[in-house]
């Protein structure tokens, strides 16, 4: 896959949590207790391990043992870290070379496990990873008579397209493979 790609899914990643924290944010009074707790539960799983992946892809020692914290942060902490870290991974990915996102990296899940993956392996699991998670976070604002964002990556695409996406914070490296990087 090529390095643009990559820019484009962290871009989308990006895009889409911070609209589903703004839903939850504006919402949260409507949802019930233990959905509420579910949701927490659920998005401080996506944050924990996007951390743990840019741990590992920074070189960094783990901050977490677990693929969840140690104690659950209020909705407004997570929402918070998760604008950070994703500016974090958009960012990351536009300075990312074709060299580096195809080199490969030992580490070790929180489990203990052994790991092997390449940068861009990494990318695409954190993506893939939060895509699933917010799907299930939908679930439960479905059943609380809220309207998930829509967050299909198509619905990115025409926003960026359309120019409704925030630019990032950088500015890009120029994209010699695949897509133009969505803006």
């Amino acid at each position: 896959m090529a390095t643009c790609p990559y820019r484009t899914l962290m871009r989308y990643k990006r895009w889409a949590t911070n609209d589903l924290n703004a839903v939850i944010a504006a919402n949260v009074d409507r949802l019930g207790e233990s959905d509420r707790l579910l949701i927490r539960r659920l998005l401080d799983h996506i944050q924990t391990v996007d951390e743990i992946f840019s741990h590992v892809l920074e070189g960094r020692e783990p901050v977490h043992a677990a693929p969840r914290s140690a104690e659950l942060p209020e909705f407004e902490t997570l929402a918070r870290n998760a604008r950070t870290t994703a500016a974090w991974y958009a960012d990351y990915a536009d300075a990312l070379t074709p060299e580096r996102r195809d080199e490969a990296i030992d580490f070790r899940f929180s489990s203990g496990a052994p790991g092997r993956m390449t940068r861009g392996e990494m990318l695409l699991h954190v993506a893939m990873h939060g895509t699933y998670h917010r799907g299930n976070v939908g679930v439960l604002l479905h059943k609380n008579g809220v309207e998930p964002p829509q967050d299909r990556i198509t619905d990115f695409l025409e926003s960026a397209h359309a120019g409704a996406v925030a630019p990032v914070s950088k500015p890009p490296r120029p994209c010699t493979h695949g897509i133009a990087p969505a803006r």
